[in-house]
């Protein structure tokens, strides 16, 4: 091409390149003076399940490191009880104490604590609220009310805790993973096809953490499947500070038992007093790591030794539903000077609400007694602090 022709063919290019350039201002100028005049500032408002910001409809990432994902709105959960098949008004309790989560807990099972293959039951047997069909209809119910889904996943063990899980030799992890990998991974794709928000990777399985390549591995393959966020729950005393991995999740969750008085019937200052420096170091863990803290579990017994052993399904003691409501009591009156905690799940909530709970009950469940209402007014005090 000779020198006229270039010389003519850059300023056409120019001269194009001008005329887009003035379109488009135009184009930008239209639009603001359009938005300033016809569109309507709208108040903020929190989304609904079905469209949550927590998901992300995009493959999952690969990377050794979470996801960005916007800041979650306080979780104000209720672990829910699997039971018999429920009917959808067995939810409505639930928006009447200002809950905005459930967990669902289906579980695995393990013969032995160094038996490496998890046996599920996810159709037949056991508590329909356990089964896919079970989890999927009460999915439905509760986000037709406007609540959220934490599915978590447990492995259990009749030969002891979960927390004590460990392999005999390199072969029996190699197989524990695979085992772990189905297990879990058929709980990814349910939750991906109900929609639900979240899903725990793991619960109180403190033997394992340290096998942290499996770990990472499982976790990113996890966000092949399910493309909302990614939790574990660690034993506040046993693996809450032995993980590895928790750059790869998006919430640091916490099973958060701690004893707050070895007193029987304590007074409320005193456990106001017991939960600042739990709350304080949970706060540092979500600085260290910048991520989100979950309270994924926490209840107390109506018992006047409910704050000593929290964590003891057959604690004794005397009844007392005071002692039970004062710790809840005392866990609001805290939770706001820790903004690094995001949300609470409370052990637990029984479908059938006419019978559960009550004033001679000793058991966790707050309903039908005055934890029922400490709860509902913190949860409303956080829903309101919210908007």
């Amino acid at each position: 091409m000779g020198d006229d022709s270039r010389q003519g063919a850059d300023d056409s290019r120019r001269g194009r390149s001008l005329a887009l350039l003035v379109v488009a201002i135009l184009i930008v100028l239209s639009g603001v003076i359009a938005g300033a005049v016809i569109v309507p500032r709208l108040p903020p408002q929190e989304p609904t399940p079905s469209h949550s910001p927590l998901r992300r409809d995009t493959p999952g990432s690969q990377s050794a490191s979470a996801p960005a994902r916007e800041p979650i709105p306080f979780m104000r959960g209720i672990c829910w009880e699997a039971a018999g098949r429920i009917e959808p008004s067995d939810l409505e309790p639930l928006t009447r104490i200002h809950a905005n989560w459930i967990s669902q807990t289906p579980f695995g099972w393990q013969r032995e604590l160094d038996s490496p293959l998890i046996a599920t039951s996810i159709g037949s047997g056991g508590y329909w609220g356990e089964s896919d069909a079970g989890l999927e209809a009460t999915t439905q119910w509760a986000h037709e009310r406007g609540i959220r889904i934490l599915l978590k996943p447990h492995v259990w063990s009749r030969a002891g805790w979960s927390g004590t899980i460990a392999m005999k030799s390199e072969e029996d992890w190699a197989t524990w993973f695979r085992s772990y990998r189905q297990f879990i991974l058929h709980y990814a794709d349910l939750a991906e096809r109900c929609r639900i928000e979240a899903l725990a990777v793991g619960t109180e399985l403190g033997g394992t953490v340290q096998r942290e390549r499996e770990w990472r591995s499982l976790i990113a393959e996890v966000r092949t499947h399910f493309h909302g966020p990614l939790v574990y729950c660690a034993n506040w005393a046993a693996d809450l500070h032995q993980v590895p991995f928790w750059d790869a999740l998006d919430w640091i969750g916490v099973q958060a038992y701690y004893p707050l008085s070895h007193r029987r019937d304590p007074e409320l200052t005193d456990l106001v007093r017991a939960w600042r420096q739990p709350l304080a170091d949970l706060s540092r863990v979500s600085r260290r790591w910048g991520k989100p803290v979950v309270l994924t579990e926490i209840g107390y017994h109506s018992l006047d030794t409910a704050a000593s052993r929290p964590w003891e399904w057959d604690l004794a003691g005397n009844l007392s539903l005071d002692t039970q409501a004062r710790c809840y009591a005392a866990l609001f009156r805290v939770l706001p000077e820790q903004p690094g905690i995001r949300g609470v799940f409370i052990w637990k909530w029984h479908p059938d609400y006419a019978r559960a709970g009550g004033p001679a009950d000793t058991e966790y469940s707050p309903q039908r007694k005055p934890a029922e209402g400490v709860l509902a007014r913190g949860f409303a005090e956080i829903e309101r602090d919210a908007r």
